[in-house]
């Protein structure tokens, strides 16, 4: 029996898929998929659990108490750079293959972290990835777009697209391999659906065993899924979502993803959310978001994106300030990873200006 976390799975018959990359490497793949507690079904592709660690500094310089503010690590869950999104392809994917899938196909905007990681888990697991991003091809390969070449994923550039726009554009690539005798599987954007949600109301019983007693989890609120789970597995009123500007109405989505895990569907209205560090737009790197990197960094060490992870520090300052956020109850600041994001983004050197002097300059 495999056991997750403390918690019993029972295994499946191991699925075997055999795919091409494209390059005729790892062409019979053998990958055993099992189930969780719930039934959903899971590969493993990271590293669990991640460590929950102290912020001592960071949390003085913002007022708050000793011992109040904690990180959870979730850009260290290994695969390809880490981040969040590992958690949510572990299930997602293991549905896909399930299904008989031996292609994915996904989409995102050019830096995704999503479409990042779902090309290093088809380079894992020998499997073809297409990725359907916003934008136009001939930039500077850098960030997310490096590693996704690395991977070996393929890039179809759907110009200035949004969300639905692109949906429509992944069927179309997955039909065109399927016209050439693949068996696609389009993962959705930033994989929130309901195996994502389950992934995160995993991560949040997993957080419950780290660091037991009340707290709030504070996390960015990109395309729901990652918010969702979490208000799914330690109450509503216990998580705050800080949102990016990636869905134009981040409340229904992130109500309308719990509800596919839950007995009964959740009121949209007790959801905690902040909608004040959105500024010109998703991809816009802000005063807040900047000054919350740098604050990170310079206090634990610790580097932060500027579309999500920047912006969710941003959000708790804010929530300190205002007095969002107990000067008693602990807080969980959810690092979901986007690294590459930072090296990618057309403002980040920005985000190291300010910098002391270095010794004996003028």
């Amino acid at each position: 029996m495999d056991v997750e976390f403390g918690v019993p799975r029972r295994m499946s018959a191991l699925t075997e898929a055999t795919s091409s990359d494209g390059y005729g490497h790892g062409r019979e793949v053998r990958v055993s998929v099992s189930n969780d507690r719930t039934g959903a079904a899971r590969i493993s592709l990271g590293t669990f659990p991640t460590p929950v660690e102290r912020a001592p500094r960071l949390g003085a310089a913002l007022g708050m108490g000793i011992d109040q503010l904690w990180i959870k690590r979730d850009d260290l869950t290994g695969l390809g750079g880490g981040g969040n999104k590992v958690r949510k392809l572990e299930r997602i994917i293991a549905t896909a293959l399930k299904g008989g899938a031996d292609a994915l196909v996904t989409t995102g905007a050019a830096q995704s972290n999503h479409a990042r990681l779902t090309a290093a888990a088809g380079a894992r697991l020998g499997i073809p990835v297409t990725l359907v991003l916003a934008g136009e091809p001939g930039g500077p390969a850098v960030g997310n777009l490096l590693l996704d070449g690395l991977f070996g994923a393929r890039t179809r550039w759907a110009g200035e697209a949004g969300h639905s726009a692109l949906a429509v554009l992944a069927e179309e690539a997955a039909a065109d391999l399927a016209s050439a005798g693949a068996h696609p599987a389009v993962i959705p954007f930033g994989g929130s659906n309901r195996d994502g949600v389950l992934a995160y109301a995993d991560a949040a019983r997993e957080l419950s065993g780290q660091l037991p007693g009340e707290s709030v989890s504070v996390v960015a609120l990109g395309s729901g899924g990652t918010m969702a789970g979490l208000a799914a597995g330690l109450g509503t009123r216990r998580v705050l979502g800080v949102h990016v500007g990636a869905v134009p109405d981040p409340r229904a989505v992130v109500a309308g993803l719990v509800s596919t895990v839950t007995p009964v569907p959740v009121d949209p209205g007790t959801l905690r959310l902040r909608t004040d560090q959105v500024g010109a737009g998703y991809s816009t790197l802000t005063e807040q978001a900047a000054e919350a990197i740098q604050l990170a960094a310079r206090t634990e060490g610790i580097v932060l994106d500027p579309v999500y992870t920047g912006r969710a520090l941003a959000g708790l300052v804010a929530a300190v300030r205002d007095g969002d956020l107990g000067s008693d109850t602990p807080v969980v600041f959810w690092h979901t990873g986007g690294l590459p994001g930072l090296f990618g983004h057309r403002e980040a050197a920005s985000v190291a200006s300010g910098a002391p002097e270095e010794e004996g300059s003028a």
